[in-house]
Formats: structure tokens, C-alpha cells, sequence
């Protein structure tokens, strides 16, 4: 069973490419996930990348077909990384914002129910960090 942080990794990766615009492991290049998002009344798309599915703001055709696609090479991408599909028991991603202000709030949940949601921000999508009471460096 892989580290939950592994699974993470793998979603950041995927939540970025997606984020970007420039989905090379799917051969799509002309995504704006942020700009569609922007521009439903909803402010935000989330994507289950283990289903292909959306919810928040409608997203166009095109969209919908590069998630789809994203959905479809996951199991290779988790391959790759010494990992199984299976694993996952949620990866899901929220995007919202545009231009400088553009996120996204990763969630994973492994199969034993341990789960990680973290937020990053900018292009490309850098975690985002806080202070504690004491002081130290958390993630949000």
C-alpha cells in the first residue's frame, strides 16, 4: 500500500497539468479550466478524476473530453508510479479563481480512509502555506 503522500503527489500532478493548460500527458493544449470556472455563476469546477465527472460550474465540450482523457490515462500515470487505480479511494480537485488568483484544493482519499486536502495556488500550482500558533510552517 502506498504512502498517502505518494497518492498525493500523483494528484498534484495531475490537478497542475490540468490547471496549466498544457495537458502533455493527454495531448490536449488549449485547456482554461480557471477561465471556464471564472465564468459560471458557480465560481469553481470540481473534477473526480476517478470518475470523469464534474460538478460547480458547466464546462464546455472540450473540456469535458480532456477530462475524460485525463480519467483514461490515470491508470497508466499510477502505473508508472508504482501504484494502483485502486488505491485512490477519492481524487478529487477543485479549481477556481483566474490569472493570479487561480487554485486549486486537492483532495485524496486512500482505500484505508486516510485522506489529504490541500490548496495550492498560482502557474504552476504551489502549495500554500501558514503559520501555526507556535509559529511553524503548516500547509493549509
Amino acid at each position: 500500500m502506498p504512502k498517502l503522500a505518494h497518492l498525493t503527489s500523483i494528484a498534484h500532478n495531475l490537478a497542475d497539468s490540468l490547471s496549466s493548460g498544457c495537458g502533455f500527458m493527454i495531448g490536449k493544449y488549449d485547456m482554461d479550466i480557471h477561465g471556464e470556472a471564472a465564468a459560471s455563476k458557480e465560481g469553481f469546477i470540481d473534477v473526480d478524476f476517478l470518475s470523469g465527472e464534474t460538478a460547480g460550474g458547466r464546462v464546455s465540450a472540450s473540456l469535458a473530453a480532456a477530462i475524460e482523457r485525463y480519467r483514461e490515462e490515470l491508470p497508466e500515470l499510477c502505473h508508472r508510479h508504482k501504484v494502483d487505480v485502486a488505491d485512490f479511494g477519492a481524487l478529487k480537485v477543485r479549481f477556481g479563481g483566474a490569472g493570479l488568483d487561480r487554485y486549486c484544493v486537492v483532495t485524496v482519499k486512500d482505500r484505508r480512509g486516510r485522506s489529504s486536502v490541500d490548496e495550492y495556488r498560482g502557474s504552476p500550482a504551489a502549495r500554500v502555506k501558514i503559520l501555526d500558533a507556535l509559529g511553524r510552517v503548516r500547509s493549509r
